[in-house]
């Protein structure tokens, strides 16, 4: 796939991993009591905000699968494989965002709540912790999609295109014999014949 076509996708997985490594994150540090302190103070608009990028994150990734499997039923084989960035390059793009989208939330909620900010090792630490595990399983994710969802689409144009439009039923035309204008003119005339004719004498 072209890297300026995977540039909004791996920009767009890496926020939504962001959050689900934020929960990881708050699960291992805080334990049973990670989903108090994510839904209070500071933190209060975490829920709705993690709900939102995961679900677009599963509807993409259901997405994906449904249109795969679309094109392997209409064309009856899988579709071919498209070029796309290594595993190891997407990891480390995918952490990268993750990782700064991390530290960056963590320091507003902490000028947002009057807290002083963790120190930028304390950031890393706890920011990898979380983000590098769903990054790992997220490059895997994101690596199928770019080398199966581009030509699946394109199996799925060209069977579409191929598919015959129905034609316009064009009117029955019934011939009428034409009549010549002399003929006309005499009907008049022989069916006042027809009237004056008595019956047969006898």
């Amino acid at each position: 796939m072209n890297r300026a076509r995977a540039w909004p996708a791996v920009l767009g997985l890496g926020i939504a991993a962001s959050q689900a490594g934020h929960l990881l994150t708050y699960q291992v540090l805080f334990g049973s009591a990670a989903q108090r302190v994510q839904s209070s103070g500071a933190h209060a608009y975490y829920p709705a905000l993690a709900k939102t990028w995961l679900g677009v994150s599963a509807a993409v990734l259901v997405g994906g699968l449904l249109l795969a499997g679309l094109a392997r039923i209409l064309s009856g084989r899988p579709a071919p494989s498209a070029s796309a960035p290594s595993y190891i390059r997407l990891l480390a793009l995918l952490f990268t965002i993750q990782l700064a989208m991390f530290a960056g939330q963590e320091t507003a909620e902490s000028l947002a709540s009057g807290s002083p900010a963790g120190s930028v090792d304390v950031l890393l630490l706890t920011g990898t912790l979380g983000q590098l595990p769903v990054a790992a399983v997220g490059a895997l994710a994101l690596r199928w999609l770019l080398v199966r969802v581009g030509p699946a689409l394109t199996v799925v144009r060209s069977v579409l295109t191929l598919v015959p439009q129905p034609r316009p039923v064009a009117a029955a035309l019934i011939p009428v014999p034409a009549i010549a204008y002399e003929s006309l003119l005499l009907l008049p005339v022989v069916a006042g014949t027809i009237r004056k004719r008595g019956p047969p004498s006898s």
